[in-house]
């Protein structure tokens, strides 16, 4: 099983981050030039939230609120779960099924190292399958 340095080196280092000050329209804006659901929120350089669209339907859009005037600490979630770069994908979708959430930050030495996302995970056990897959017929093709 994948750990978790290994499918953030696999998918590359980029980070999308805002400060908590930026308005919501702004992490909008983000995550649709960058094709992601989430943005990490920080403050004093440390991780201090994260915004998803979740959070945008939920706390904006639902709640009557703009995205231009609604400061993303007003919607963020604070209560985010870290994972660390040494476990596992497996590890990883249980706190994400049992925390219902579809983005971890990860944490390495309490500092900010990645994010994995839902897709990360599934895209990590889909390819660990393909191979186990693909290695099973090697090995009983070898046989005859």
């Amino acid at each position: 099983m994948a750990t978790v340095q290994q499918i953030l080196d696999a998918k590359g280092g980029a980070l999308h981050t805002l400060p908590a000050e930026a308005m919501v329209v702004d992490a909008l804006k983000l995550m649709a030039e960058e094709d992601v659901g989430s943005v990490l929120v920080m403050s004093g350089g440390k991780l201090a939230g994260i915004f998803t669209e979740r959070h945008y339907t939920r706390k904006v859009f639902l709640a009557g609120k703009t995205s231009p005037t609604t400061p993303l600490a007003d919607v963020m979630a604070t209560d985010f779960y870290g994972v660390e770069p040494g476990q596992s994908a497996e590890a990883c979708m249980a706190v994400m099924v049992e925390k219902h959430v579809r983005h971890l930050p990860v944490l390495k030495d309490g500092e900010l190292a990645g994010i994995v996302s839902i897709g990360d995970l599934m895209k990590s056990i889909i390819d660990e399958e393909q191979f186990n897959a693909s290695q099973l017929v090697r090995y009983v093709r070898g046989m005859n």
